[in-house]
C-alpha cells in the first residue's frame, strides 16, 4: 500500500485524512502543529494523540524529510546543502546569514527547462518538479540545522531563487506559500517571502491572486534583443513588451514594488548604454533593481564585471531615480550560486 507523506498535505487534506480515520476536527490542528511548528519526524512521538490513532496513522502515512547529502560552509558564513530526495534526485538550498536574521534560498524543481545561459541549473536540463513536501522540507532541514548549529541567526526571509522556475511549478509553490505564511506553521510574513520568475504569465497571475509573497523578475537585459541572447527561451516565451504589460497589471500593496533582478555580465549587459536603457524601461514603473555581479563557475561563458563598471551602472540608475540594491556575492568558495554544487559533485563522480 502506498504511504502518504504528511508533509505533502494541505491543512484541508490533513483534515480529510484524519476524518477518514474517524477523528474530530481538532485533531487536525494537533497534527499540523506537530508537523510544522514542532518539526516532529516520527508519528509515534505525537504524544497528545492516542496510541491507537498513532498506530492507525502510521499504517498509511509517514513523515519524510529530504536527506542532507552534503553540507558546505563558506568563510563568509553562507551554508549550502545538497539534499537527496526520496527518488535519489539532488537539489540545493542555501542559507545566507546576516546580522539579525538568515535568508534561505529555495529550489522548486530538479533542474530547469529555461536554459538561461548564465545559470548552472539551466545547463543541466530538467528532470521534474518538486512536491510541497520537498519544497517545505528544505525549510525544515534548515531550521533543524540552525537550531543545532547555534551560531546562525533565526530564519526570517525566504527567496524562491534556487534551482528551477517556480512558476512552472505554480500549484506546489502556492500550496507551500500557504503553509509558510500560516501562523500555526512557519508564520513567515508575506513581505519576507520573494518568488523569482523569468516571467511566466499564468504563474504571475496566480501569484498575484494568492497575495502570499513579493514578486521578483529575472530580467537581466533592458531590450528584447539582448534578453534573447542571454536567456533565449524565456525571452521568446514572453517577449519583453508583453511581460512589462503583464507586470503593470500585477496587484501591489501600498509602498510595494516589483523587484527586477539584473545579473551583470562583463561586456555583455554591463555597459552605460545598458543602464540608460534599463532606466528608460523602468522609469515610470513601481520598480526596484537588484544588481548582481556574475559569479561564474568553471567553464561558464561569462566573466564577472569589473568593480568600476558595476559602480558606473549603479550610479546611472540612481541618477534617474531608480532604486537599486547591489547584492553582495556570497559563498563563492563553496560554489553557492544556483546549481553549482550539484554540477561540481557530479563532475567528480
Amino acid at each position: 500500500m502506498d504511504t502518504t507523506n504528511l508533509l505533502d498535505l494541505s491543512i484541508e487534506e490533513l483534515h480529510e485524512t484524519l476524518a477518514e480515520l474517524g477523528e474530530p476536527r481538532f485533531r487536525t490542528g494537533q497534527v499540523f502543529q506537530w508537523l510544522w511548528e514542532k518539526r516532529c519526524r516520527n508519528i509515534e512521538d505525537m504524544t497528545n494523540l492516542s496510541k491507537a490513532l498513532r498506530e492507525k496513522l502510521a499504517e498509511s502515512a509517514v513523515i519524510s524529510y529530504p536527506e542532507i547529502a552534503e553540507t558546505a560552509v563558506s568563510s563568509d558564513g553562507t551554508v549550502k546543502f545538497l539534499l537527496r530526495l526520496k527518488d535519489g534526485e539532488l537539489v540545493e538550498t542555501v542559507l545566507i546569514p546576516d546580522e539579525a536574521y538568515t535568508t534561505q534560498c529555495l529550489s522548486t524543481q530538479v533542474g530547469c527547462t529555461m536554459a538561461c545561459t548564465f545559470c548552472s541549473t539551466g545547463q543541466m536540463g530538467f528532470t521534474r518538479s518538486m512536491t510541497q513536501a520537498e519544497i517545505l522540507g528544505q525549510i525544515l532541514v534548515a531550521q533543524d540545522y540552525i537550531q543545532q548549529d547555534g551560531s546562525l541567526p533565526p530564519l526570517r526571509n525566504t527567496v524562491f531563487m534556487g534551482m528551477g522556475e517556480p512558476l512552472l511549478n505554480t500549484d506546489a509553490v502556492i500550496r507551500s506559500l500557504r503553509i509558510m505564511t500560516d501562523p500555526k506553521a512557519f508564520g513567515f510574513s508575506t513581505r519576507k517571502i520573494t518568488v523569482s520568475s523569468v516571467g511566466i504569465p499564468a504563474g504571475i497571475q496566480a501569484l498575484g491572486e494568492a497575495a502570499l509573497c513579493r514578486l521578483a523578475i529575472s530580467l537581466h537585459a533592458p531590450t528584447q534583443e539582448l534578453r534573447e541572447q542571454i536567456m533565449p527561451k524565456a525571452a521568446r516565451m514572453t517577449p519583453l513588451d508583453q511581460l512589462m504589460d503583464i507586470l503593470d497589471q500585477y496587484p501591489l500593496r501600498p509602498r510595494e514594488r516589483v523587484t527586477y533582478e539584473y545579473i551583470l555580465l562583463r561586456g555583455v549587459n554591463d555597459r552605460p548604454e545598458h543602464a540608460r536603457q534599463l532606466a528608460k524601461l523602468l522609469g515610470n514603473r513601481k520598480a526596484k533593481v537588484n544588481l548582481i555581479a556574475c559569479n561564474p563557475a568553471p567553464g561558464d561563458p561569462y566573466e564577472a564585471p569589473l568593480p568600476e563598471d558595476v559602480l558606473t551602472f549603479e550610479k546611472i540608475l540612481w541618477s534617474r531615480d531608480i532604486t537599486v540594491i547591489l547584492r553582495k556575492s556570497r559563498g563563492q568558495d563553496i560554489a553557492a550560486a544556483c546549481g553549482q554544487l550539484k554540477v561540481q559533485l557530479e563532475a567528480q563522480q
